[in-house]
C-alpha cells in the first residue's frame, strides 16, 4: 500500500509561525501511511474572477499541484474570530472556476493554533463551515484547538512539549484512518 499524499495548508505567512512549526511537527509524526507536504500559498495573488480567463501561473500551479493530493490538512491561526485571508484566498482559487473545484471529495482536517488560551476555536469552526460547500469530508474527532503555542517549541522550532507531541501523534494517526476510510469509498 502506497502512502496517501496529503497537502498541508499553513494559514500564517510569518517565518517563525507557530502554525508552520506545528505543520512541521505533524510531518515528523505522520505514520508511514501518509506523506505530508506543505503546499505554499504565500505566492497566490488575490482571487479575481476576471483573471480566470487567463489565470496567473501561480494559480494554475497551485490547482494542478492540489489535484495530485489525496487529502488536505489546514493549520490556521485565528484572526478576528476567523481563519486568515491567505487561507480564504487559497480556497477561492482552488474552488474556481465554478464546477472545477480541486477540493472536491478530499478528506480534510483542521488544526487551529494560537498563542492565546482558546486555541483558535472560532477559526477552526468557521473553516469547517466552508468545507460543507467545498465537499471536503472533515474529520470530526479528535478536534484540535491548540492554545499557548509559544510554550511548546524550542529556539530551533522543535516540538518539545511531550503531552502536545502525544496529542498531535494521536491526531495524525486518526487522520490517517479517516483518509483511508474516505478514500476506500
Amino acid at each position: 500500500m502506497s502512502a496517501k499524499k496529503i497537502a498541508v495548508i499553513v494559514g500564517s505567512l510569518r517565518k517563525e509561525s507557530f502554525n508552520r512549526k506545528t505543520a512541521n511537527a505533524l510531518i515528523k509524526l505522520a505514520p508511514a501511511s501518509l506523506s505530508l507536504e506543505i503546499l505554499e500559498i504565500s505566492n497566490l495573488s488575490l482571487y479575481n474572477e476576471d483573471l480566470d480567463l487567463k489565470p496567473p501561473e501561480a494559480w494554475t500551479e497551485f490547482r494542478d499541484k492540489l489535484k495530485t493530493f489525496d487529502g488536505v490538512i489546514f493549520v490556521t491561526p485565528e484572526y478576528n474570530r476567523s481563519f486568515t485571508a491567505v487561507i480564504k484566498n487559497a480556497i477561492d482559487i482552488g474552488s474556481r472556476p465554478y464546477g472545477h473545484s480541486v477540493w472536491n471529495g478530499k478528506p480534510g482536517a483542521v488544526i487551529s493554533v494560537s498563542q492565546g488560551a482558546m486555541g483558535g476555536f472560532g477559526a477552526n469552526h468557521h473553516l469547517r463551515q466552508i468545507f460543507v460547500f467545498l465537499n471536503i469530508p472533515i474529520m470530526q474527532q479528535p478536534e484540535a484547538y491548540i492554545g499557548n503555542a509559544a510554550s511548546w517549541f524550542d529556539a530551533h522550532g522543535n516540538l518539545v512539549n511531550e503531552p502536545m507531541s502525544k496529542f498531535l501523534k494521536n491526531f495524525i494517526d486518526s487522520y490517517s484512518e479517516w483518509v483511508y476510510k474516505i478514500c476506500s469509498k
